[in-house]
């Protein structure tokens, strides 16, 4: 019978409620356990596609194209396994699905109402994922107490009843803060936190308490007497230098052995490979600066992904990697801003949508290009080059994507031919995993090492098929094509140290034990770089 472990979080949003069930999820892989996860957003949206960064973080894309919480990147690269969208559960999507079926006359005359209705649904979408798997970490997004979590706390309670304590388990994660005034970790915000779960009707099995240290004997016992928790079901979760070793601080606070007692599963093997990963990057002895320029640098979640895909490279060579973060907004106000790209070891253009900041992006590009520079481009990073080398190589003086400039003369970029009829802006780009053929002796071949890749995508525009022979008369080099039809997915300069980018992503897809083929070989020129 399928196993429950319900995350939920209080206090504050931010506090690693994902990492917890990222981590616990691992735990129990290791002990060999098939175990998925499930996350829950409390937000209306349909998914999170039509969402900016700045409010919700990076829109994380999966295989079948589902746009999603960035929570789900977190458990894909913790369990290396890929997951769909029905991984991840949204107010909108469970009303959409009651309305729908009330509009078809399903509920055959009832009063439609939140119970029993809406939660049903919840439950049922969490049923279908747990199907053939041992155990579903399900993890609540939001704080207790937030109106638009009720249903989903409502829901869980009830499945808890339904199927009983020795299947459902509660885990809740909070935060101990420590007075700089005093110096005392205090545990009121935990009191309160725990008060509120239980007018849910929820009783935590488990607490989780997010500290800047270790938290005190004396203050897990004061948790306890309060919060209703044996004094041994309170665990540490102190800030941590990676998170990678979030999973080790568990374990050792015996976390999967409380977990598996409290199910009645068997404990199984130490996490012994997942700590050789995690101290080969402790040990790591080299370090090099990648300059990151985008235009959500004030929220590092907006490139979260990125930023991961470069540990997990760096990792792999055996450095460390400091980034440099590269507002473009800025650089168009200042050029002399550019020069700072003298100090990298090289530059990363991610994606990103719209025209603001876009002149900085290019002009970073063009200056890593003019100056030897490792450069990877990806999605927008990868049409903004095209555009850079068509002005200052083809003689193509207003040449523009079309998403910034409708009217350009040269629209190198232009949108896909099938968005043309598109109305609706919600989960209808080009989304998801699609083939890429790779030409043989090109640098891109060198990076993947194979003539065939899938690869993820999230774009609504694509290189304009008219000017492909131009710039690659000029020098351009596509070495990436899909192989149904005229997309450009790899463009590289073969007299360049490292010039490579993707119209895709292929940091959606980088994993801590299989780090992503084109970071690996940017990192690896950066290295270069620094030694010469």
């Amino acid at each position: 019978m399928t196993k429950y472990i319900i995350t939920t979080g209080g206090v504050i949003s931010g506090l690693g409620k994902g990492l917890v069930s990222a981590s616990i999820a691992k735990i129990l892989q290791v002990y060999g356990y098939d175990v998925t996860n499930v996350k829950i957003d409390p937000y209306v949206n349909i998914d999170a596609g039509t969402m900016n960064p700045f409010e919700h973080g990076e829109v994380f894309v999966l295989d079948d194209g589902g746009e999603v919480d960035m929570d789900l990147g977190t458990y894909e690269r913790f369990l290396n396994q890929n997951l769909s969208r029905k991984h991840n559960i949204t107010t909108g999507k469970a009303y959409k699905t009651v309305i729908d079926k009330e509009r078809k006359g399903d509920y055959l005359g009832k009063t439609v109402q939140i119970i029993p209705h809406v939660t049903d649904v919840i439950k049922d979408r969490i049923k279908e994922v747990g199907k053939g798997k041992d155990i579903v970490v399900v993890e609540i997004g939001g704080t207790v107490g937030d109106i638009e979590s009720m249903p989903f706390l409502e829901a869980v309670r009830q499945l808890h009843f339904e199927e009983g304590s020795e299947n459902v388990l509660f885990m809740h994660v909070t935060l101990v803060p420590t007075m700089s005034v005093v110096g005392e970790q205090k545990t009121k915000p935990t009191q309160h936190s725990v008060k509120r779960l239980l007018e849910s009707g929820i009783q935590p099995d488990i607490l989780i308490a997010r500290s800047t240290s270790p938290l005190h004997k004396k203050t897990k016992e004061k948790i306890a007497r309060f919060c209703n928790t044996h004094v041994d079901d309170i665990i540490s979760d102190p800030d941590a230098d990676s998170i990678y070793e979030v999973p080790l601080l568990m374990e050792k606070e015996k976390l999967g052995e409380k977990v598996t007692k409290k199910l009645g599963l068997k404990k199984g093997k130490p996490l012994s490979s997942w700590k050789k990963l995690v101290e080969k990057k402790i040990k790591a002895k080299g370090r090099i600066t990648v300059a990151l320029a985008g235009k959500y640098t004030a929220l590092n979640d907006s490139y979260v992904s990125v930023l991961e895909a470069l540990k997990h490279a760096a990792m792999e060579i055996g450095c460390k990697v400091d980034v440099l973060w590269l507002e473009t907004s800025d650089l168009e106000k200042d050029k002399k801003k550019l020069k700072d790209l003298d100090k990298v070891h090289g530059l990363i253009v991610p994606g990103g949508f719209g025209s603001r900041g876009v002149e900085g992006k290019i002009a970073a590009i063009d200056y890593v290009r003019n100056n030897d520079i490792p450069f990877l481009g990806l999605c927008y990073g990868f049409q903004l080059a095209a555009v850079g080398f068509a002005r200052e190589k083809c003689g193509l003086n207003g040449a523009h994507t079309t998403e910034s400039d409708e009217k350009t003369k040269h629209p190198i970029i232009c949108i896909l031919p099938e968005q043309h009829q598109i109305t609706d802006m919600g989960a209808t780009m080009r989304l998801g995993s699609w083939p890429c053929e790779i030409e043989s002796g090109t640098l891109a071949y060198k990076v993947y090492g194979k003539e065939l890749v899938n690869e993820r995508h999230r774009h609504r525009y694509e290189l304009n098929p008219d000017y492909i022979e131009i710039l690659e008369k000029n020098g351009l080099k596509f070495s990436g094509r899909a192989p149904d039809r005229p997309i450009m997915e790899i463009l590289e300069l073969p007299e360049h140290p490292f010039f490579l980018a993707t119209q895709f992503h292929p940091e959606f897809l980088s994993r801590l034990e299989e780090p992503s083929p084109p970071f690996v070989g940017f990192v690896e020129a950066c290295l270069r770089r620094k030694i010469k």
